[in-house]
């Protein structure tokens, strides 16, 4: 089998990327959590979950790579609803945190059992070394890929 073109798995890439996407993934997750949230909110939510402790909203903005001022506005929103709470950061007395209220861990904990749910049925399939070889090879393209994009990231004065 010859080998694939940059093009070519880059046109793979763009194809799943928009096959998730456009799917009803996302709705039928987000129906799964009993709420109406934004993508943004939903993935402030699970930045949280994934995040070692609470966070800074600076911290979650560039983990979304988007602007604070947008994780500001969502935050607000999810703090009214009481799916996150601003707590004092230990380390700077005068800073904030946000932080996963149980009621929110419960909506990112459904959110992600309907994903995983998903994930794990697409690969139904794949023998245990497939799938070590998927995790290996996707990590792989993933730093790598986030190390080559470094050159394009603003470069501040």
């Amino acid at each position: 089998m010859p080998e694939p073109s940059p093009a070519e798995l880059l046109a793979r890439l763009a194809a799943l990327s928009t096959a998730v996407n456009r799917g009803r993934l996302y709705e039928t997750a987000i129906e799964a959590t009993g709420t109406t949230l934004e993508r943004p909110a939903i993935t402030i939510l699970g930045v949280l979950n994934a995040s070692d402790g609470p966070r800074r909203v600076g911290e979650i903005a560039h983990r979304m790579q988007v602007e604070g001022p947008h994780v500001t506005r969502h935050v607000k929103r999810l703090e009214e609803r009481g799916l996150v709470r601003s707590v004092t950061d230990p380390d700077d007395r005068r800073a904030r945190l946000v932080e996963l209220t149980p009621d929110g861990q419960q909506v990112i904990d459904r959110y992600l059992a309907v994903i995983f749910g998903w994930f794990d049925s697409a690969l139904a399939g794949w023998s245990p070394s497939d799938r070590a070889d998927l995790h290996r090879l996707a990590t792989r393209l993933f730093d790598d890929l986030t190390d080559a994009l470094t050159q394009y990231a603003p470069h501040s004065p």
